[in-house]
C-alpha cells in the first residue's frame, strides 16, 4: 500500500480560483488563502492510492485517505478550544458529535475520512490522545475524539477500510501550519463533486482592522452535487458543461464536511451560529443538501483555551459581542471562505480512476475559465 501526503508539485499544474482571476466575494483573503491563515492551525494528510481494475472486495482498488485539522500546535486534550457543530443534513456518521454539542469544547484533532474508515480513524485519534496523555482513562477522564466522513464508494474499495491507525498518527505528525495541499489528497482522494473529481479545498478571509483584524478560514471535504447544479460566481457552469464527458445522472446523495476556524474569541453558542452560515456558502455553489447527503459543519476558535484541569473555580475571559458589524463580518467571512474552498477543491482536483472502470474527470479548467470570462466574472 502506498501512503503519501501529496506534494505541492503534484497540483502545481492546476491553478486555484484566484490564480485565474476569479475573486469570490468582497472581503480580503489571508496571506495563504487557507484555513492555516488562522495562526497555529495545522493540516495533515495521508493519501492511499493502490491498484486498478476490477473491484476485489476488501483488497482494492484503493482510493482513500485521512485528513486531520489541529486547532493549535499544543496538547488539545489539555488545552481545549470552544467549538460548535451544525448538522445541515444528518445522513452521516459523525463520531464524537454528542459530547461536542453537550460541552461545547473540542479536545482532539478533527479527522475527515471515507465512511467505512470512521471507526478505525477514531481508534487512531484515541491512540494519539493516550500517547500524548498517559493519564487518559486512568487517573483522568476519557478523551472525546471527533471524526467526520464522506463516502468514497464510487472510486474506492470501501469494504477494505484501508485507513489504519498508523495512517492517522502519520497525518497528525505531518500536520503543518503552512500551505495546504488541495484536491485529490487525504480524505479527498476518492471523492466526487458535481459529477467531477472532488476532494479537499480551503480558503480564508481577514476582517479589516477596525473590526479587530480577525481571520476566518474554511477547509472543505467536497463530495456532493449533480453536474447541472454546479454554479461558480453565479454562472451555471455545470449546465454549460453538460455535454463534456457526460456522466450517468445520479441522485444528489453525496456529502460535505466543512471545518471553520477563527482567531476571534468566540464561545460555542456563537460558533454554532458561525457554522450555520457555512451552509450559505455551500448553497452559493449549487448544493441543495440532498436527501442522502451528510453535511456536517464544525466551527472552532483557538483564541480561547480551556484547561483540562483548571486551577480556579471561575474562569475570566473576553469574547466578542454577538451584535453589530463584527458578528456580521464574521458571518460574511464564513460564507465567502466556504464558497471559495469548494471552488478550490474543484480547481485543484485531478482526474482519477477507480474500480471497474469508474472514473472521475477533473473539472475542465480551460472551458470553465472561458465560460467565466464570457459571463464577465473574470477579465
Amino acid at each position: 500500500m502506498q501512503g503519501r501526503d501529496g506534494s505541492m508539485s503534484e497540483h502545481a499544474q492546476r491553478p486555484r480560483a484566484r490564480d485565474v482571476g476569479l475573486v469570490l466575494g468582497t472581503m480580503s483573503s489571508g496571506a495563504l488563502n487557507s484555513i492555516t491563515d488562522v495562526a497555529d492551525v495545522r493540516v495533515g494528510h495521508v493519501t492511499l492510492i493502490e491498484g486498478s481494475g476490477p473491484l476485489r472486495r476488501g483488497v482494492g482498488p484503493i482510493r482513500t485517505g485521512v485528513t486531520v485539522i489541529l486547532p493549535h500546535g499544543g496538547n488539545v486534550f489539555r488545552e481545549k478550544v470552544p467549538a460548535g457543530l451544525f448538522v445541515l443534513n444528518g445522513f452521516g456518521k459523525c463520531f464524537g458529535q454528542e459530547q461536542l454539542e453537550e460541552l461545547g469544547l473540542l479536545e482532539s484533532p478533527i479527522a475527515m475520512t471515507g465512511t467505512m474508515n470512521v471507526g478505525i480513524v477514531a481508534d487512531g485519534l484515541a491512540e494519539h490522545a493516550m500517547l500524548a496523555n498517559p493519564d487518559v482513562a486512568v487517573t483522568t477522564s476519557t478523551a472525546n475524539v471527533l471524526v467526520t466522513e464522506c463516502s468514497d464508494a464510487y472510486l474506492n474499495d470501501m469494504q477494505g477500510r484501508h485507513v489504519r491507525q498508523h495512517h492517522v498518527l502519520e497525518a497528525i505528525e505531518k500536520a503543518v501550519a503552512g500551505p495546504v495541499v488541495e484536491g485529490t489528497v487525504g480524505a479527498g482522494t476518492g471523492m466526487s463533486l458535481f459529477g467531477f473529481k472532488g476532494g479537499i479545498g480551503t480558503a480564508s478571509r481577514r476582517l479589516p482592522g477596525e473590526l479587530g483584524g480577525f481571520t476566518v478560514g474554511a477547509i472543505v471535504l467536497g463530495n456532493f452535487g449533480r453536474r447541472d447544479q454546479l454554479t461558480i460566481a453565479g454562472v451555471p457552469i455545470g449546465r454549460a458543461l453538460a455535454d463534456w464527458n457526460p456522466t450517468e445522472p445520479l441522485p444528489e446523495k453525496g456529502s460535505c464536511i466543512v471545518v471553520i476556524a477563527t482567531d476571534a474569541p468566540m464561545l460555542d453558542r456563537a460558533l454554532q451560529r458561525l457554522a450555520r452560515r457555512a451552509a450559505l456558502g455551500l448553497a452559493r455553489v449549487g448544493s441543495i443538501s440532498g436527501h442522502g447527503s451528510g453535511d456536517y459543519i464544525v466551527a472552532f476558535s483557538n483564541a480561547l483555551r480551556f484547561p483540562h484541569d483548571p486551577d480556579e473555580s471561575l474562569l475570566t475571559l473576553q469574547h466578542i459581542p454577538e451584535g453589530g458589524r463584527l458578528i456580521d463580518a464574521l458571518f460574511q467571512a464564513t460564507v465567502e471562505s466556504t464558497e471559495e474552498a469548494v471552488v478550490n477543491a474543484l480547481f485543484q482536483a485531478t482526474t482519477i480512476d477507480g474500480w471497474d472502470g469508474h472514473i472521475r474527470h477533473a473539472l475542465p479548467l480551460e472551458q470553465t475559465v472561458d465560460l467565466l470570462a464570457q459571463a464577465g466574472v473574470i477579465g
